[in-house]
């Protein structure tokens, strides 16, 4: 018997193994108390049914006493998964001890049925599984003591050789009565005993993987908790760069034309209302373009209401790089913007994302130039090309200024923000002086 307890203990270093199941809930308590109830009541009609057929005949205790026997046997069962070792090895001293005072009684199947879920719910619940292991080891030795003992001591072995040698001999077996018994009673326990363990391991095996759905559940609502933070996160860093953007562009614009109404005020009255009519447009763009920005953080959400969506703008893209160059040129600085392709309509393949950070990469760079520098020129070059099987798209920014003595010191948000666009899309950024004057910003970002 202890080698048929060690083919199935599972090997300590494997997850069922280190694996404790947690303890019965509040409704598995309540559940057991209730079935176990109901249990004793069907074996207590079983057993006066059992009584009117015959089977307690023979038996010569009082009635109350035996229901009083099989109650012993059944309500131990209520804390069979609270206390499952304790419980096991109490009903094993109650199937000994009961079954020698009343056998008949013993061989009820409620009586039976109890003890056999006494070892099932042990092998199921037991928390610690050595002490487990060495109980059902200490159980099955002792039943197997027993079952020799009543065989080979008691009267039950003499009964059964008497009643085999009274029949004829066609009642007899190919083997010899003590063999027969003995081979009999083994098998019948062998059954009984692995198979309370075998569905007891079943049934933890069970548990054990519904833990496991359990905790993948959870762990796969918590990545996806996490991947949508992120998401949020990312999408309002995108937001903050975009909104870093159109404030510096604006701001900038509105400085220099602000400067220039001041020094003209007097002289000029035409060209300072000039720069203040550009003042007052572009501050108005830019308060349109930031309530379009901001509304997407105050809505804290990605649903977007149509009626919130009128009055935006379609994002800028590369068809608007030649009107910001333009632009530029109120400003006092000279840009000539270049289209290069390798492949004709290679610029088409561009997505509208990238397209968009190839914009603000321009944008930036030239709010630069005017902001801190001493440039009256610049170029803009947008081409395309291939490195061996890897498409690319480029734009170079290179002006003739040097840097201003006394301007203000920038925040370094705007280059920062355009080496985390370039970045984004597995490219390569190129931003400082040029060796024969001027300043260079250059971003190739890949295609596909």
């Amino acid at each position: 018997m202890p080698n048929i307890v060690n083919r199935f203990l599972p090997a300590t270093g494997s997850v069922e193994g280190q694996w404790e199941r947690p303890g019965p809930t509040p409704d598995q308590q309540r559940a057991d108390v209730i079935g176990v109830l109901i249990f004793f009541l069907v074996s207590a009609v079983a057993l006066e049914l059992s009584r009117g057929a015959g089977a307690m005949a023979e038996e010569r205790s009082p009635i109350w006493l035996q229901h009083a026997v099989l109650a012993l046997m059944i309500l131990p069962l209520v804390l069979r998964r609270r206390f499952p070792v304790a419980v096991m090895l109490a009903m094993s001293a109650l199937f000994i001890a009961l079954g020698l005072w009343i056998p008949a009684l013993s061989l009820q199947l409620s009586f039976q049925v109890a003890y056999f879920a006494s070892l099932y719910s042990a092998v199921a619940w037991a928390k610690d599984r050595r002490v487990l292991w060495l109980g059902t080891t200490v159980v099955v030795v002792a039943m197997a003591l027993w079952l020799i003992l009543a065989l080979t001591v008691s009267s039950t072995f003499d009964g059964l050789i008497e009643s085999i040698e009274e029949g004829d001999e066609t009642s007899k077996g190919i083997l010899d009565p003590l063999t027969s018994i003995a081979l009999y009673n083994s098998i019948v326990n062998i059954a009984y005993f692995g198979g309370a363990i075998l569905v007891g391991l079943s049934s933890r095996r069970n548990a054990l993987q519904r833990a496991q759905l359990a905790e993948q559940a959870g762990r796969i609502t918590r990545q996806s908790a996490e991947l949508a933070r992120r998401a949020v996160i990312e999408e309002r860093l995108r937001i903050a760069r975009e909104l870093h953007d159109v404030v510096a562009h604006h701001v900038s614009v509105i400085g220099v034309q602000a400067g220039a109404a001041r020094r003209v005020l007097n002289r000029k009255p035409e060209a300072a209302a000039e720069a203040l009519r550009t003042i007052e447009q572009v501050s108005r763009q830019a308060v349109t373009d930031m309530r379009g920005l901001l509304g997407v953080l105050r809505s804290g959400t990605f649903d977007e209401d149509p009626k919130e969506n009128e009055g935006r703008h379609p994002e800028p893209g590369l068809a608007d790089l030649d009107a910001l160059a333009q632009s530029q040129r109120a400003f006092g600085l000279e840009v000539d913007f270049a289209r290069i392709e390798d492949v004709s309509g290679a610029l088409e393949e561009v997505s509208a994302p990238l397209a968009l950070s190839v914009y603000r990469t321009a944008q930036e760079s030239l709010t630069n130039i005017r902001r801190h520098s001493t440039a009256s020129a610049a170029v803009l070059t947008l081409r395309t090309g291939r490195s061996g099987e890897q498409r690319w798209v480029e734009l170079e920014t290179v002006d003739n200024g040097r840097p201003l003595r006394h301007a203000e010191p920038g925040s370094g948000y705007g280059l920062q923000g355009v080496r985390e666009r370039v970045a984004l899309h597995r490219g390569t950024a190129e931003i400082g002086p040029r060796s024969d004057g001027g300043w260079r910003v250059r971003a190739r970002f890949l295609l596909h």
